[in-house]
This record gives C-alpha cells, structure tokens and sequence, in this order.
C-alpha cells in the first residue's frame, strides 16, 4: 500500500482558485474510526462556502483544510474498538475531508452500502439525506399540511420533496423554469422563484402556507411572510436568518435523526428515493465541481470521483 495519498486543499480561503492538489500521508485510524478508500464523494454548497471563508464562525477551519465529507469507499483499516466493520466492507457516510483519495470516518458515522446503490449515488446521499429528515422533523410536520420547499430541485431539496408528499403533505416546490416539470415528476407544485414569490406562491396554494423549508438563501423573507411568521421556517442556506428570526440549523448533534441514512439509502436502493447525479467530475477537477455549485441551478448532486 502507498504511504501517501492525493487530497485537494486550500491553504486560506478565497475564490477555488485557493484549490490545489496536495499529497499527504496516510493516516492510521485512531479509535472509533475507519479508513475509508474512496471511491467517489459528494460536492454541497456547504464546501465551497467553507471555502470562501463565509462559514468561519460556525465551522472554523484549519489550513491546510481538505473539503468535503460525504464519502463511499471500501473500509480498508480499522481503529481500536471498532466492532461491525471490516476491511473489505463497502460504506457511505461522512470523513474527514472528503475531498481524497482516503478519508477517516467515525465508524458511527458510516452505514454499509446497500449492493444497488452506486459508488456514486451512494456518495451523493449522506449530507442531503440528513439534512432533508432533520429539518421536516424540525418544523414538525403533520399530514395533510403545506409545505414551501425553496430551492427544491437541488440536493437536499429533491430529497425533502419526496419525503414530505410520502408522508401525506402538500409541497410547493421552487425553482427555475426548466426544472418544474422535474418538480411535478416528484410530485411537487412548482413555482418560479425571485421577486413575486409570494403572490406566485399564493396563487397555488390558497389554503395557505403552513410551514417552509429554505434551502436556497434567496427569499427568507418572502417565506416568512408566506408561513405567517418566523417559528415554522426553517434555514440551511440564509446567512441572515437571526435577522428575520429564523432558525438555521447547522446539523447539531442534538439536531440528528437517528437512522435517516440508512432509511434514506435503503429507499434509494429500492427506487423509492430518486437523486439525480448532475455530473460527476475527476478529483483533480474539484474546482470546477465547486464552481458549478456556486452558480447555481444544479438539478440533485455533484459528485467527484479519484
């Protein structure tokens, strides 16, 4: 085996051009942990806002700094005290900078790969799926209500979508034009976003809106507005959320769904949970990965493969 492995870095935040190839040594796992050979990881908004520095005060980085952590790979070492994994195992889950061609991960944060799930889907579902069951279990949803998905053609928008109309409600779902027939394919109403949100959003939905979901960070106060106050909204996506009142949930231990990757993973395998792959990018093109996120627009996930 190698003693070194490729990882993209950055060494201070800016625009990805801060993004380099850089060769490091492989780790042993300490206890509770695995290492994780990868075989493709996912992109999020989250890793370039990272990145740029836009994220310093709730994830403070140290540099070098390796992007990502939604992983799936194949277990090829196991710390002290790791018990149900092994190596030659196949799993999904998040590392520690997933950016590589290695990773470690806690062991209680990866789940075996379910055998129909590609490297790639399987790598594109951890960060979307959790977040997705944490904030409908967060706004405490009941069936028969209405929920606004901003931003739902994305990741973590596809994948809410689809749990919410499973689970009886309503979605209003919004996005650019060429992506409602994609909406109304996962069996949400779609609406086109920007300024006249909220007469849009009234027009399909005159029983009201009950709760909303901004993945997107562009309409806060328009989802506001829509729920009738600040309590039932929540944010992944709005750097100003304490100004409208808005919780942003960050994913907080306290904030976990227990079991929602292996429930999510174990419905994608059956096809009952979609997630489109955009495009899938070599390791050494993360920036252009990153890029692509940044402006927008991406239908599901980016995934990159070493």
């Amino acid at each position: 085996m190698t003693d070194t492995y490729r990882s993209i870095a950055f060494t201070k935040y800016g625009d990805s051009r801060v993004l380099h190839v850089l060769d490091r040594e492989l780790p042993e796992p300490g206890p509770g942990q695995v290492r994780v050979a990868v075989r493709a990881a996912g992109v999020n908004p989250i890793d370039w806002k990272i990145r740029a520095g836009l994220m310093a005060e709730v994830f403070p980085t140290e540099f070098p700094a390796v992007p990502g952590g939604d992983v799936a790979g194949v277990i090829d070492a196991t710390g002290e005290g790791v018990s149900g994994f092994a190596a030659g195992d196949e799993v999904l889950g998040t590392g520690i900078g997933g950016y590589a061609e290695y990773v470690l991960a806690e062991a209680a944060s990866v789940i075996r790969k379910p055998e129909s799930l590609s490297w790639e889907l399987a790598a594109a579902l951890p960060a979307v799926v959790n977040t997705a069951y944490r904030a409908l279990n967060l706004l405490d949803l009941e069936k028969g209500e209405t929920l606004l998905v901003d931003g739902a053609a994305g990741g973590v928008g596809t994948i809410a979508v689809q749990l919410a109309v499973a689970r009886g409600l309503t979605v209003v779902g919004t996005a650019s034009e060429a992506n409602h027939d994609y909406l109304r394919s996962l069996g949400a109403v779609p609406v086109q976003y920007g300024e006249g949100l909220a007469e849009r959003v009234r027009a399909v939905a005159p029983q009201g809106i009950d709760a909303s979901f901004d993945a997107s960070g562009h309409s806060l106060s328009a989802l506001v507005e829509l729920t009738g106050g600040p309590k039932r909204v929540i944010t992944i996506a709005a750097s100003d959320a304490a100004d409208h009142g808005v919780r942003f949930t960050s994913g907080s231990p306290a904030e976990q769904v227990p079991g929602s990757l292996a429930e999510g993973a174990a419905l994608a395998a059956e096809g009952k949970l979609t997630l489109p792959i955009s495009r899938v990018y070599p390791l050494a093109e993360a920036a252009a990965a990153q890029d692509e996120s940044e402006a927008g627009h991406v239908r599901g996930k980016l995934v990159l493969v070493p």
